[in-house]
């Protein structure tokens, strides 16, 4: 196995991986295994970022991502109920009762329809500006973590294996699902 940057900063997964290679069958390359055993433990970390910031502002990651939705639509930041419920692949029930929450909450509004079938939900100026705190809150979190972490030259060198990495994959599967789908009863 090629020396690793995990040797130099002890985690998790190197202090475990020569006990869990041991019980792997026979061939299983373990540079492959410590990589995605550490990629996908980073990505369930970063969600307790996203847990922490959606917090600070009273809401669930669920109801940020709905925000998000909203946002990344463009003005006037609205969308139907089908297509948030699409966007963050949801039951049209879930999103339903999401939709509710946020309108409570101040943070979306019934938008004029152009037909009666399906009235649009846009995003407040309460909401824009509670998407906009936690996302700076988060945005910052995760730069004092990358820059603890890695220098400038090393996350790009990171951004670009994993650019590679994540376009192989996407060969091989497709499109990756969006970052920020909300995990069940989120």
């Amino acid at each position: 196995m090629a020396a690793e940057h995990g040797d130099a900063h002890p985690d998790s997964v190197g202090a475990g991986l020569p006990r869990w290679i041991g019980q792997m069958p026979s061939g299983v390359d373990p540079g492959v295994e410590a990589a995605r055993q550490r990629i996908g433990r980073i990505a369930r970390l970063f969600e307790r970022i996203l847990e922490r910031a959606a917090g600070r502002e009273s809401i669930t990651v669920g109801d940020w991502a709905a925000l998000s939705v909203l946002r990344r639509s463009g003005p006037p930041y609205e969308r139907t109920p089908k297509q948030l419920a699409d966007a963050l692949g949801l039951t049209s029930g879930t999103i339903s009762v999401r939709v509710d929450r946020l309108t409570r909450a101040g943070l979306v509004a019934p938008a004029p329809a152009t037909d009666g079938r399906s009235r649009p939900i846009r995003l407040t100026e309460e909401g824009q500006r509670l998407w906009s705190a936690a996302t700076a809150r988060r945005t910052m979190e995760e730069h004092r973590l990358f820059g603890s972490a890695l220098d400038e030259d090393e996350l790009d060198r990171l951004n670009s294996l994993l650019g590679a990495l994540l376009s192989r994959l996407e060969e091989e599967f497709g499109p990756a699902p969006r970052h920020d789908r909300p995990r069940p009863g989120s």
